[in-house]
């Protein structure tokens, strides 16, 4: 079975990303971001949002594990800036819905906060969404494993939130 774990950087969804994942099927826990990387036992990392880039705890020393990682919101942020993007202030902040454009994928409506966001992505790394709204919606590196969204899969505000968790547990299985 499939095991992802889904890292703690103290989001408001973080169970629902927990949820969403088991109601898959797919083994998961929740782990502090404070957790040393030997002890994560995954077959990939979901990196939850959260309200502070300054408080994520060993998120930039997982990302040298050799298991697939999805960073959602703060989550991408990181993944980002640890790989030598940028971040920084979104132009539009608060939740709201927001209407992405997905390479050759369709444009749903999605469950969005832009307080901050990537605003350049790293060496390696595609812009894979955007909207009106903001530039890089998510973004992938398929060689590293590595991809992010700026959007909230895991609530119920998300059109098509629960296709990112079924590519992300196919990448992590494969």
């Amino acid at each position: 079975m499939t095991r992802i774990v889904v890292v703690d950087n103290h989001g408001q969804f973080t169970h629902l990303e927990h949820r969403a994942l088991r109601d898959m099927g797919v083994e998961t826990e929740i782990v502090e971001n404070t957790t040393a990387p030997d002890e994560i036992d995954a077959d990939g990392l979901v990196l939850s949002g959260g309200p502070d880039i300054d408080d994520v705890g060993n998120c930039a020393d997982y990302l040298d594990l050799d298991v697939p990682v999805l960073g959602i919101c703060l989550g991408m942020q990181v993944v980002a800036d640890e790989l030598g993007g940028e971040v920084g202030p979104g132009d539009y902040g608060g939740y709201a819905d927001v209407t992405v454009e997905i390479t050759d994928e369709g444009d749903p409506v999605v469950w969005a906060s832009h307080a901050d966001e990537v605003k350049e992505v790293p060496e390696g790394f595609v812009r894979t969404a955007t909207s009106d709204v903001c530039g890089v919606e998510a973004m992938a590196d398929p060689d590293r494993d590595r991809y992010g969204v700026q959007w909230h899969p895991e609530v119920a505000h998300t059109e098509e939130g629960e296709a990112v968790f079924e590519n992300f547990r196919e990448i992590c299985e494969s």
